[in-house]
């Protein structure tokens, strides 16, 4: 056989590879996503686990201190959010030198986390699950407990109600409190979803609700796009169920009604451009804990520990090498 011929029957055998992989990605986009989010956890230092606590399979990604007796720190995703979104801000917290132990779970219901039917997924449930989760992960010390949007009025519930379990608590762009009017809130308020996503168009929206900055938006390409799209709207009727009882039901101020327990250094973090959650949240939540250090970021929006890790980290160091209670 010439040389020739040897090339040409390779370069057939590359071919055909390269149409099977697209044709399998094609058949089966969701496989992009997952790659995607395995190399983000990689690049975090981060390791995948799974464990059963309050009759849910939690899935949540973790990273060890470099000493035993390092403080953990907990993170509590927002509403339609999941783990991944906290990844950059693990990653900058790589220049505290390992310094920390980090667990970054899925909430029941959300990501890869078990979703049980007519189960309640609001703030105080959760917030009742949080607990019981801290005390499998850290049973014999309070963590530091960290929450976004959602997540931070599920926080603020952990750290008000459960004072033993948290030791700090930081709350971002956090739900909870009657903030100023804005075109998100509203729509929540007339029984919409503004996160909805139901094909690229209202993908794209969804993402400059959610960033301020374009640069700062993850890129989701055809066809990832295609597997993101179809995941929420299988999604769609637990995401309104949940945002009616969280942005419109008897709860939706629980959190910032609770807060006035809250005894723990705090930490109240919010960006300027924040189109959800406006920021005069800040000091809805500020005058409750009067302890709380206050972080204002400019030039970002709901995402701030996507959009400025390092910021956000260092608020997080400060938190917890000077945090004074109350």
């Amino acid at each position: 056989m010439t040389l020739r011929r040897k090339l040409a029957i390779a370069a057939a055998l590359v071919a055909a590879a390269l149409l099977a992989a697209v044709a399998y990605v094609a058949h089966d986009p969701d496989v992009l996503v997952r790659a995607e989010f395995a190399r983000q956890l990689h690049a975090a230092g981060l390791s995948k686990h799974a464990r059963d606590v309050t009759g849910h399979r939690w899935v949540y990604a973790e990273r060890a201190g470099a000493a035993p007796d390092a403080p953990t720190l907990v993170f509590v995703h927002g509403f339609t959010g999941s783990k991944e979104n906290f990844y950059p801000l693990v990653r900058a917290l790589e220049d505290s030198g390992a310094r920390y132990r980090i667990v970054v779970p899925d909430l029941p219901g959300w990501g890869e986390s078990e979703r049980l039917p007519r189960e309640n997924y609001g703030f105080l449930a959760q917030s009742e699950r949080v607990a019981a989760f801290i005390r499998s992960i850290s049973p014999d010390r309070p963590v530091v407990l960290v929450g976004q949007s959602m997540g931070g009025g599920i926080a603020a519930l952990v750290a008000a109600g459960y004072p033993q379990l948290v030791s700090r608590v930081a709350l971002i762009d956090a739900a909870g409190v009657r903030f100023k009017d804005n075109r998100f809130g509203e729509a929540v308020l007339a029984g919409r979803n503004p996160f909805a996503v139901s094909d690229r168009a209202s993908l794209d929206r969804y993402l400059a609700t959610t960033f301020h900055g374009e640069d700062a938006r993850p890129r989701i390409p055809w066809p990832a796009d295609r597997a993101y799209i179809a995941r929420r709207v299988r999604d769609a009727a637990f995401e309104q169920r949940v945002l009616d009882g969280i942005g419109r039901g008897p709860e939706r101020f629980l959190p910032g009604d609770e807060a006035t327990r809250i005894q723990q250094p705090t930490l109240l973090l919010w960006c300027r451009q924040d189109i959800v959650i406006d920021p005069s949240a800040l000091a809805l939540y500020a005058a409750r804990i009067p302890q709380a250090r206050r972080v204002l970021l400019d030039d970002c929006g709901h995402m701030s520990m996507m959009e400025r890790p390092a910021q956000v980290a260092a608020a997080l160091d400060e938190l917890i090498e000077r945090g004074t209670p109350r």
